[in-house]
């Protein structure tokens, strides 16, 4: 027999076996993707060059009727939304992956809904910002989580803009081990600074940030910097050793309730500390003061305290050379001391599941949304001003519950307990008497701060009675 006939016959022997393999894969190798857009074409060109053959796509499924009856990398369409259970059956198929990389809450509940409602598995692919540096695979199929279910946000990211104020600069970020600064020196990393000096009080999250971004890191590695923004003379001796020309400042005390109690650790931290810092950063090239949406109009002493910090930035600006702004945003999901935390642990505490108020509403972004924002808002920012980001509609913290209790298998119960002092129903990300104006990206406003000296602020004596020290806090705020 020739040499190219017998090749021919071994490789048709081949195929007609792995064909027999993928008839008889069980029900839950056999797959529909939900996407038939960009998302979903890359996943299913991933899943059919894996070697190890995990997923069988069988199918796809798109609410655009005009890819029905198309096929994409050789696997039909099947129908839209409506098509699903029947489509599920049809097929045999015993997981639905949702792969649409940017999608709206409804949109992924109503088919989470009609899959579980077939007696499947759903699955979902990251958002396009947790996806940063490469292209969906199958590998990245995972379990749904709430914040896919609350909706993922479109972020459009001017790359350029970025890389020409990161890339090659030494950038130092202060609260480096906390869930926004980890994040921060995660998403910094990927624009190649020249160096990216991480700053934290807790030796512990300070390490998990590096080991998060270089697995044979060392502790010894001077890029890692333990320390306390209420040590001053520490601070200036950091910043006069490394030179950081960029500084996000996301170190501060976040936790409204227990703020409320101890309104003096809010003030020497969060008020005292980013003073320190200021006053360090002379001679930087750009400076970030990561805000709260809580500094709007603020009521509790966490609101109060990150407002003044917006005014001290901006009088900063006008006394210092270089580019001092504050970015201001809501709730991340997945932050240390987030509902999502509170509520992930009462849960697997058996509940009940506590929410102040059935009306009570607040913004919400994963942290990869929050932070690519934030970094985007840095390169355009002016300076003195604070940048608000678009935090899309705010989400009844009730409904955050229910969605999370709905992805267990077993009931539990809602409790509702009443607000708490300081606390909004509703938050705003803008003052009463804040503009809405966004003159260079749809998602980010820029609003003027008006300036608060640091002999105002230091007139404020934060081991007074609490009472005293949160009435002081509130007439900071007031101009």
């Amino acid at each position: 027999m020739p040499i190219g006939a017998a090749i021919a016959l071994v490789l048709g022997v081949r195929s007609a076996r792995s064909r027999r393999r993928r008839r008889h894969r069980r029900s839950d190798d056999r797959v529909i993707l939900f996407g038939a857009g960009r998302a979903g074409s890359l996943l299913l060109r991933s899943m059919l060059a894996d070697p190890d053959e995990r997923c069988l796509p069988v199918g796809l499924l798109d609410d655009d009727p005009g890819k029905h009856r198309q096929r994409v990398h050789g696997v039909p369409v099947l129908g839209g939304r409506a098509d699903i259970g029947t489509v599920l059956r049809r097929t045999g198929a015993g997981t639905l992956v949702f792969s649409v990389a940017n999608a709206g809450a409804d949109l992924v509940r109503d088919v989470r809904e009609r899959t579980v409602a077939a007696g499947a598995a759903f699955k979902v692919v990251p958002s396009v910002t947790e996806l940063v540096d490469h292209p969906v695979a199958v590998d990245d199929i995972r379990d749904v989580q709430v914040a896919d279910l609350l909706g993922r946000h479109q972020i459009d990211t001017c790359l350029d803009a970025v890389g020409g104020f990161l890339t090659g600069r030494r950038v130092l970020v202060t609260g480096a081990g906390g869930s926004i600064g980890s994040e921060l020196c995660r998403q910094i990393h990927r624009f190649h600074p020249g160096e990216l000096i991480m700053l934290d009080r807790d030796e512990s999250a300070l390490q998990a940030t590096q080991l998060s971004i270089d697995a044979r890191a060392g502790i010894d590695d001077p890029s890692i910097v333990l320390a306390d923004l209420r040590d001053a003379a520490h601070l200036r001796q950091i910043f006069r050793t490394h030179r950081p020309e960029v500084v996000f400042h996301a170190a501060a005390l976040k936790h409204l309730a227990l703020l409320q109690r101890f309104p003096g650790e809010a003030f020497k931290t969060n008020v005292l500390g980013t003073l320190n810092v200021l006053a360090a950063a002379e001679g930087v090239e750009r400076f970030v003061n990561i805000s709260t949406d809580k500094a709007a109009d603020p009521t509790s002493v966490l609101g109060c305290s990150k407002r003044v910090t917006e005014r001290l930035t901006a009088w900063t600006a006008a006394r210092m050379p270089g580019t001092f702004l504050s970015v201001r945003f809501g709730n991340v999901l997945g932050s240390r001391g987030s509902v999502f935390t509170t509520f992930t642990a009462q849960i697997a505490d058996g509940g009940p599941v506590t929410v102040t108020h059935p009306d009570v509403t607040r913004y919400f972004m994963t942290v990869q949304e929050a932070v690519h924002l934030v970094v985007q808002a840095a390169a355009i920012g002016r300076d003195g001003e604070a940048l608000v980001l678009d935090m899309g509609e705010p989400v009844r913290i009730a409904e955050v519950a229910r969605q999370m209790v709905a992805l267990r298998p077993h009931p539990v119960d809602i409790r509702f307990t009443g607000l708490r002092p300081g606390e909004k129903l509703t938050e705003t990300l803008f003052g009463a008497r804040e503009v809405d104006e966004r003159p260079f990206h749809p998602l980010i406003s820029h609003v003027e701060v008006p300036p608060l000296s640091a002999a105002d602020v230091t007139r404020l004596d934060p081991d007074g009675s609490p009472e005293d020290t949160v009435e002081g806090l509130a007439e900071l705020c007031r101009c």
